[in-house]
């Protein structure tokens, strides 16, 4: 999909999500995906009398860092966008990795707006970073939920992350940003080979090999919706009971289902239960699995969900 000042504020438009005047946070790295994102959006909170902070994350994993993040600000400023450089807290500088920072990075924008009250922070993500972490996750062996890798919209601690470049060709954005005379930086740690995702990306750069990929992925895209609907229609088979503080379901059925599946099922429950944001980590849903299917299994703790054996059947409740 291309991209146009037109197509980015229709969208804006049709999304229900903001409140008026909206108070907004957009992370930049510099590059032309964030800056293109950046520019856009001053003009979509102007229109809705809001306002923007452009947040620069300084990750301090290269000498260099504290230079490019003042180099950006220098960019943004010329834009009359008022902008942030965010630190990671100290004990979390631990591995000199791209996962490391981006983790690092995405923990800080989070914070920063939890701490000045806003509710959605946009990143500037876009199309071909989605394959690329579909073919990452692939090679991982994610599962299917995995592989569907970024979405448009998702919540994170009361925060709304919204990825309105997702769909959009990064060679659409270079473009954009050249017929709008929007500067921009290239970060040097992304002709690194020694990152997988450098090695990825350079792998999509072959037309056959993109074209592929991308032919694969938008066809598993298009399977998610029947897969969630038959996980529910699954564990709706084996509810025998359900209860506001209490949910019973047949252990017969779900032993009988993939580990997979069943793992899916404990998830729902856990969620039917619990507020938290925070997912159940599967390590701990796989340990409860083990233990259910062992003859002498009669109670476990999951995130505070009690589960208890009864007879044939599973037992879920909060003390």
């Amino acid at each position: 999909m291309s991209l146009n000042e037109k197509i980015f504020l229709s969208c804006l438009k049709n999304l229900s999500y903001f409140e008026e005047e909206p108070h907004i946070a957009v992370g930049v790295s510099g590059g032309p995906d964030s800056m293109a994102l950046t520019f856009l959006l001053s003009k979509w909170v102007k229109l809705n009398k809001g306002k923007l902070y452009a947040l620069v994350f300084d990750h301090n994993i290269r000498h260099n860092s504290q230079k490019e993040a003042f180099q950006v600000k220098d960019m943004l400023t010329d834009y009359n966008i008022e902008t942030f450089i965010v630190y990671p807290k100290r004990n979390k500088i631990i591995k000199k990795n791209m996962s490391n920072a981006r983790t690092n990075r995405f923990e800080g924008l989070l914070n920063f707006c939890k701490k000045k009250n806003i509710l959605h922070l946009f990143l500037g993500h876009h199309f071909d970073d989605n394959l690329e972490t579909y073919l990452i996750r692939k090679i991982n062996g994610s599962n299917l939920d995995g592989l569907a890798s970024m979405k448009n919209i998702t919540n994170f601690h009361n925060v709304q992350i919204i990825r309105p470049l997702i769909k959009i060709d990064k060679s659409s954005i270079i473009t954009f940003n050249k017929k709008n005379k929007i500067n921009y930086i290239n970060d040097p740690s992304n002709k690194d080979i020694n990152y997988t995702r450098v090695k990825v990306r350079n792998f999509l750069q072959n037309k056959v090999h993109k074209k592929e990929v991308k032919t694969d992925f938008l066809k598993l895209k298009k399977q998610i919706p029947d897969y969630k609907k038959m996980i529910w229609q699954l564990l709706i088979e084996s509810l025998v009971d359900i209860q506001l503080n209490r949910v019973k379901i047949s252990l017969n059925k779900l032993i009988k289902f993939d580990d997979l599946i069943i793992e899916k099922h404990i998830l729902l429950l856990l969620n039917f239960f619990n507020n938290k944001k925070n997912q159940t980590k599967s390590s701990k849903i796989k340990v409860f699995i083990n233990s259910m299917k062992k003859p002498n299994f009669q109670i476990f703790n999951l995130s505070g969900v009690i589960i208890k054996k009864n007879s044939g059947f599973l037992i879920f409740y909060q003390k």
